[in-house]
């Protein structure tokens, strides 16, 4: 959603408030691209899955049951970590974010909904009225 004129002029004037109060800092954040700090991020995942499975591994060697029980468990626990974070910065990289599954904004509803429109998103007691609605006004 874009901003409202007032909010990009309150936005410039915090701009031009760091640059003026910390040239250094500003420049630093407007050199800084989001996409290497994610791609940092999935990097980090991997090599703290490859650690997990590691771990995972090596209590499946030993030969002591509640250090392999713990071990496995621990292991599993931070690949399983690992996968889901990097998973996640992978979408936000990808510019899917937390976009993914919905439908684009204005369109149309489900097919077979008698060619209604509605916005695309509603909340949950948005639809639990709309269809209360619906049942009181097609009562005989």
């Amino acid at each position: 959603m874009p901003l409202s004129e007032n909010e990009q002029r309150l936005l410039e004037q915090i701009e031009r408030a760091l640059v003026e109060d910390d040239p250094k800092f500003a420049s630093t954040v407007r050199s800084t691209n989001p996409r290497t700090y994610l791609l940092r991020r999935v990097r980090r995942s991997g090599v703290l899955f490859a650690l997990g499975l590691v771990v995972l591994v090596v209590g499946v060697v030993l030969n002591q049951v509640p250090l392999t029980v713990i071990l496995g468990i621990l292991g599993f626990l931070m690949m399983l970590f690992a996968a889901l974070r990097g998973a996640a910065d992978l979408r936000r990289i990808s510019g899917r974010g937390n976009d993914v599954g919905r439908r684009p904004h204005g369109s149309k509803s489900r097919p077979g909904s008698g060619g209604r429109s509605r916005p695309a998103r509603q909340s949950f007691m948005e639809r639990v009225e709309e269809r209360w609605r619906r049942r009181w006004e097609d009562r005989p």
